[in-house]
């Protein structure tokens, strides 16, 4: 039973973690506000943090199971939806066997607190061996260059804002996304701060975006060029002697490799394909020298870029040549007091990094995932292995996924469609079956994935304040959905969690029978809880005294403050060497690649991405006060190729790719490199068989219709966002999206 009064949270919504106040007066969220007491954030929030309220009593968020019967939904018991469920999945097993399913996750998934932890039990117990994932549109270079560095691909440095001389930033912009991969209550803050001090800020973008507004140098840099930009840093630092590995010397593998691959890429040799002159890289080589503290931090924009992990990867390796990796004012690793991906999502010892090939493009899956792109030709071409049922959850890929126009068409080809999701969308429309997940009020709260990416160990539990008793357990029905792909409809779902729990106690070292016995209550928060005692300042079940658990957090309403980093090199790497591999051959094998880059004839008109505050990527775009006001959805283009284009502000214009074209208002912005245009991610609500009547109202362009799907980082698989060859001219006044023009 839900009581008026105040609650304090963690809004769930990214990385920044800011902690809210929520007042309910008469059994509704009346207001959130900042919560000035909170330890982590300290009273700092953005817009989207103050609408959970809003996302709660949304009238079209779902609350029921959904079944659709043709084109009609109707809303259905649980037991009905799980019965449909069995028997479109029992004929698609009976029709083409067990291997014809796939999976597609999304990043909310990740802030969902039975997703996220029960996830991988549910692609397990379905036997789905296709997965694939948001995290090839927006940060599989990052995974990939960090697992082949560091033998971890969650094990990524993070920049220390806090205490650094000089923050060079590529490809992002935390004034818009918080800090995305990097958690820090407020990054815009910490920056005036660093120049209040006497340090310096760079942003390296096509864009100047309100990031680079507030810093003291902007480089406007050519989409796509960031890999060769730093491979030219890296030669001055070799050539001018100045590689200083510090207290790296003897942890590192690879230096001699790496300097005679940088001899190659002298400024003055990639200095065009940069767009920039040469002496804008030497410079930047040369504040890197005689700054004492230096902290590089690459985004969005370097993994959503045809050299994606190549950009990745050189990023830590400036950080390394400087001396500045796993270093206080530099680089760091965080220490999580609830480990949960070390627990949950890290791949098996013995798994390869690159395993398998898709069926009609022949890509392999890196990581354990396919191409987001690859998806769509996977359901739409005929033969053995199609694929003919889908599980998304969290997710929204018929907006959010490259090519996503060609998704939209082959979704209803599927004989089996289910989707984990709060929304009759783009994607979930073409369900057969939606099973909703409880709202973030009505469920519990830990962040996953935020202390992973944060220099300051500590954590915040927020109970469901309001809790659901009208439906199952949402971890028994993830879990249910599991069992009932995996053609075991009748598992003992009770039996099948202690499995699992005795499982993750077992990996972190702690005998399973004392822990079910310590821990009997099952679900999410079990799990929890042995993640905070088996971490590094946990109480190990009784054998250190004084050590943390979950009760720790649920008597501190505002959170705790544990520690900050520390170095953590000397605990060793993962790699085969046991150090770190600066040189990886996987990476170095797309190197061919850029070299030819480098000569080749650049299109005229690239498209890059962008973000804005107030949205999230497809799914915040029905809470009014987030999209009220000045239409955001429109192509950014310099007044020098708006002229060249005979185009004025405010007109509608054709923008096209190889892929497909779409109508959008023009709007001059001198912010902006010539030969880039730029639109925001995650729009085009024109779908009528939605249910989401706000977003549908400021529907937006799809920019995803643009994006070619064989156009990709090649060893990473990550879809490319950043640099594609587009053409515009003026258009009707009507808005439109199509598909399969020729740029």
């Amino acid at each position: 039973m839900t009581h008026d009064g105040v609650q304090h949270r963690t809004c769930p919504l990214c990385e920044g973690m800011c902690g809210v106040t929520v007042t309910v007066e008469g059994g509704r969220a009346a207001t959130v506000r900042p919560n000035k007491k909170d330890r982590w954030s300290l009273g700092h929030i953005c817009p989207k943090g103050t609408t959970l309220g809003a996302l709660h009593h949304d009238p079209d968020r779902l609350r029921t199971p959904m079944i659709r019967d043709g084109s009609e939904w109707k809303s259905a018991s649980w037991e009905a939806a799980f019965d449909r469920l069995e028997t479109l999945v029992d004929g698609v097993r009976e029709r083409h066997g067990p291997h014809a399913f796939a999976a597609y996750g999304g990043n909310m998934a990740g802030k969902d607190a039975t997703l996220s932890r029960y996830s991988g039990l549910m692609l397990a117990t379905s036997g789905i061996q296709q997965v694939y994932s948001s995290g090839t549109v927006d940060q599989h270079p990052k995974n990939l260059s960090a697992m082949l560095m560091f033998g971890n691909e969650w094990k990524i440095p993070i920049p220390d804002l806090d205490h650094t001389d000089l923050f060079v930033i590529f490809g992002g912009n935390p004034a818009a996304s918080k800090g995305s991969i990097f958690s820090h209550r407020d990054v815009m803050g910490a920056m005036r701060d660093l120049r209040a001090r006497g340090g310096r800020v760079i942003v390296i973008d096509p864009v100047r975006t309100q990031t680079a507004r507030s810093a003291d140098q902007w480089i406007g840099l050519k989409p796509g060029s960031d890999a060769a930009f730093m491979l030219g840093i890296a030669h001055v630092l070799f050539a001018r002697d100045a590689v200083r590995l510090r207290h790296l010397d003897g942890l590192v593998d690879g230096l001699e490799t790496l300097r005679e691959i940088v001899t190659g890429f002298s400024p003055q040799w990639v200095a065009h394909h940069c767009g920039i002159d040469a002496i804008v890289i030497e410079n930047l080589a040369d504040e890197l020298i005689r700054t004492e503290r230096s902290a590089i931090y690459g985004r969005i924009g370097t993994c959503t870029q045809t050299f994606g992990t190549l950009a990745s990867w050189m990023i830590d390796v400036l950080a390394i040549l400087t001396g500045n990796l796993d270093r206080q004012g530099g680089s760091m690793w965080s220490r999580p007091v609830a480990p949960l991906v070390d627990m949950l999502a890290t791949l098996p010892a013995d798994m390869p990094v690159v395993m398998g090939k898709s069926r009609v493009r022949g890509v392999p899956a890196v990581l354990g995932q396919f191409p987001a792109s690859c998806m769509a030709e996977e359901i739409a071409t005929p033969g053995p292995g199609q694929i003919k049922g889908l599980l998304t959850f969290a997710a929204n890929p018929a907006l959010s996924a490259p090519d996503s126009g060609k998704l939209a068409e082959a979704l209803p080809l599927l004989e089996c469609m289910v989707s984990l999701d709060n929304y009759l969308n783009e994607t979930t429309r073409h369900a057969h079956v939606i099973l909703p997940s409880p709202s973030f009020l009505e469920s519990a709260h830990y962040d996953m994935w935020s202390w992973v990416f944060c220099l300051t160990s500590g954590g915040h539990y927020s109970p469901p304040i309001f809790p659901v008793t009208d439906r199952p357990d949402h971890w028994r029905v993830v879990a249910r959905v599991g069992a009932i792909i995996g053609g075991q409809p009748s598992a003992d779902i009770d039996a099948m969690d202690d499995g699992y729990f005795r499982a993750l106690a077992t990996g972190r070292g702690i005998d399973p029978d004392m822990a079910i016995m310590a821990l009997p209550n099952r679900g999410p928060d079990r799990i929890l809880d042995l993640a905070i005692r088996t971490g590094p300042f946990g109480d190990r079940f009784g054998t250190v005294a004084g050590g943390l658990t979950l009760d720790s957090f649920r008597d501190e309403p505002d959170g705790l403050i544990v520690a900050p980093a520390i170095p953590r090199a000397h605990e060793g790497f993962e790699t085969a060497s046991g150090k770190i591999d600066l040189t990886p051959a996987l990476i170095l094998s797309d190197l061919p690649r850029l070299e030819r880059a480098l000569v080749a004839n650049n299109p005229s008109l690239v498209l890059v991405s962008r973000r804005h505050l107030r949205s999230l990527n497809s799914w915040m775009h029905n809470i009014d006060t987030l999209v009220k006001g000045k239409d955001r959805c429109t192509l950014q283009m310099h007044s020098i190729d708006a002229a060249a284009h005979g185009l004025a502000n405010g007109d509608m214009v054709a923008l096209t790719s190889a892929s497909g074209e779409i109508h959008v208002p023009l709007e001059i912005d001198d912010d902006i490199r010539p030969g880039v245009v730029s639109m925001p991610h995650g729009w085009g609500h024109r779908d009528p068989q939605t249910q989401i009547a706000i977003a549908q109202a400021h529907a937006g362009a799809n920019t995803n219709i643009l994006s070619p799907g064989m156009m990709v980082d090649v060893i990473s698989g990550n879809a490319v966002l950043n640099g594609i060859p587009v053409q515009v001219r003026k258009a009707d006044l009507q808005p439109c999206e199509t598909m399969g023009a020729t740029a």
